[in-house]
């Protein structure tokens, strides 16, 4: 079997920031890290939840809206996928996630925390969003990181795969 190319990637160098995940047909996947991983506790599901809730509404409505495919948590809760279709460069989703954190800070309620629009509408947690959505707004406008540190992987076969 072949290696999961988001696997490659050392998570022991990995620091919050905005990184190109994909490149493949006519799609962009961005990985963007709030939280250093293994070394930060991981984002808080209530959290998360709530900022792919926000997220989600932001991106779909703002001018990149029919660009984007798909938004959601990591698996591991230290950052979110988003999917993008275009051209669109690390920049590009740096100055978009800037402003979509901005307008996080400012809201008073989830969008569709209710029971007919979300499937666990209880798992929401506006206040810990925010503050996830503060540090990494922060991190982004003061200490950017865009650049993967590679991993490299022995395969049963004894070939290396490191193409992230």
């Amino acid at each position: 079997m072949e290696v999961i190319q988001s696997f490659t990637i050392d998570h022991t160098h990995l620091k919050p920031g905005i990184y190109v995940s994909r490149e493949d047909k006519d799609f962009t996947t961005f990985d963007l890290r709030i939280i250093e991983p293994n070394k930060e506790p991981a984002v808080a599901p209530s959290a998360m939840h709530s900022m792919e809730h926000l997220m989600a509404t932001w991106f779909r409505n703002s001018q990149v809206k029919d660009d984007v495919v798909y938004i959601g948590p990591m698996g591991c809760l230290t950052g979110m996928y988003i999917v993008m279709t275009g051209k669109y460069t690390v920049q590009d989703m740096r100055k978009l996630t800037i402003e979509c954190l901005e307008w996080i800070l400012k809201q008073t309620k989830v969008p569709a925390a209710e029971p007919e629009s979300c499937g666990n509408y209880l798992l929401h947690d506006l206040p810990m969003c925010k503050w996830e959505s503060k540090r990494y707004l922060d991190r982004l406008k003061n200490n950017f990181h865009s650049e993967y540190t590679k991993l490299q992987i022995k395969l049963e076969d004894g070939k290396t795969f490191a193409d992230a």
